[in-house]
């Protein structure tokens, strides 16, 4: 029997990455390292490499399957900014990296606890230097507007999965980001219902 190919694809992913990458033309550094937190299959990080190579591309993700998925899109696209995805979980006190110039998290902040936003940001503001971005995208609340109905449903179907997951208050992330020294500095409105939310490091 062939073996199986260890490349991951999401669909969103690839319904997505056009979207994110017009918005990140507009914010990413002219240099530097951008690092990608929970990177999934790796299909966002082989294509902003692509279209981004000035820049370095760190992918990381808790999950060993994810991170030798990214590893094998990495390989079959032959890119030389893409360095080896990290084993990063969010909420852990302690990140394998020292320093990034731009960070990115797609599609994490619902999928995840509320203490994995919580470290994401609290490393933000260790790891950006002062002018640095943290862009996530995602579903999100916010405050005196009423759930689009196909972000409710979804926000359902997350809950039944675990209960520690769901569509966050953006006022919420962004009240939890101001400790670490960032704040939210755009949003915006993406296909789908989804948002692109622009932290900068003050």
């Amino acid at each position: 029997m062939p073996s199986q190919d260890p490349k991951l694809t999401s669909p969103s992913a690839l319904r997505n990455r056009g979207p994110i990458a017009d918005l990140l033309r507009h914010v990413l550094p002219d240099s530097g390292t951008v690092l990608e937190i929970a990177s999934g299959s790796g299909e966002h990080v082989i294509h902003f490499a692509s279209l981004f190579p000035h820049l370095v591309w760190q992918p990381s993700d808790p999950s060993p399957q994810a991170r030798a998925s990214t590893l094998h899109w990495v390989q079959a696209e032959a890119l030389g900014n893409v360095l080896p995805p990290l084993d990063i979980d969010a909420s852990s006190q302690t990140w394998p990296i020292e320093r990034a110039d731009a960070m990115i998290a797609i599609n994490m902040v619902h999928i995840s606890p509320w203490p994995a936003t919580q470290g994401l940001l609290k490393a933000a503001g260790k790891l950006l230097p002062a002018g640095g971005i943290l862009v996530l995208y995602g579903p999100y609340r916010r405050q005196g507007r009423p759930l689009e109905p196909s972000n409710a449903e979804f926000d359902a179907s997350l809950r039944a999965r675990n209960p520690e997951w769901g569509i966050r208050l953006l006022e919420d992330v962004a009240r939890a980001a101001e400790p670490a020294g960032l704040a939210m500095t755009s949003v915006t409105e993406m296909p789908a219902n989804n948002l692109g939310v622009v932290f900068t490091r003050q």
